[in-house]
């Protein structure tokens, strides 16, 4: 199937509402093809001057890989508490247990034009701020980012891998990814692809955590 849109349609067919999900767009493909996976679905909804994460996972199935069709539009904070919900539900079904099923979330491939994927199956997403004692990078909602660690410093997403190649500090250091809670979704799956591409590369004198994500 070729996905040359950035809308996925969903149609509701117990009572026939077409519901859309505007996916985040990025410029490379880390994963481009899923077999044996389940959807799901967090729309965006307003009620008054409220948004809202409206999840539809009716046809998820433990033992596959899942794939998370997140509207772009939806803030992080709201995302996030979902996520987790669902993390937690597949990581306590003893019974029907996949140790090789993955967690995916979906984008779209503005150059490929294609679907593409993002795993982030063991990522633990904590909703808090991160001990003063940990080095971090945060990622705000303004497209700076924030180091903090034995300084403070800021400058621009684009600049990261720059900075973490000057960044030397002995003995290896281990940093933490943070994100701004208001930052919005489709703003969060490109930081972490810029992330992604950075880690894959191992930079010398730096040990990135990609187990553990702070949202606050």
């Amino acid at each position: 199937m070729k996905y040359f849109t950035l809308i996925i349609a969903f149609l509701l067919f117990s009572c026939q509402e077409k519901k859309d999900v505007l996916l985040p767009k990025a410029n490379v493909s880390i994963v481009k093809d899923v077999q044996d996976h389940s959807p799901i679905y967090l729309f965006f909804k307003t009620e008054g001057k409220d948004t809202i994460a409206e999840v539809n996972r009716k046809n998820s199935i433990i033992s596959t890989n899942w794939i998370f069709n997140i509207d772009k539009r939806l803030p992080l904070k709201l995302v996030i508490q979902e996520v987790i919900k669902l993390q937690e539900k597949k990581r306590g079904d003893s019974a029907h247990k996949n140790e090789k099923a993955e967690n995916y979330y979906s984008y779209a491939d503005s150059i490929g034009k294609n679907l593409a994927f993002l795993p982030f199956t063991k990522v633990y997403y904590k909703i808090e701020n991160v001990s003063k004692n940990t080095s971090q990078l945060y990622f705000r909602k303004n497209g700076m980012i924030e180091y903090r660690g034995r300084k403070t410093y800021d400058f621009p997403k684009n600049n990261l891998k720059p900075f973490l190649d000057s960044l030397v500090i002995n003995p290896k250091a281990e940093i933490i990814f943070s994100y701004d809670k208001s930052m919005l979704y489709g703003d969060y799956i490109q930081c972490k692809i810029l992330v992604k591409n950075i880690v894959d590369e191992k930079i010398p004198f730096v040990f990135i955590s990609e187990e553990e994500e702070y949202i606050y």
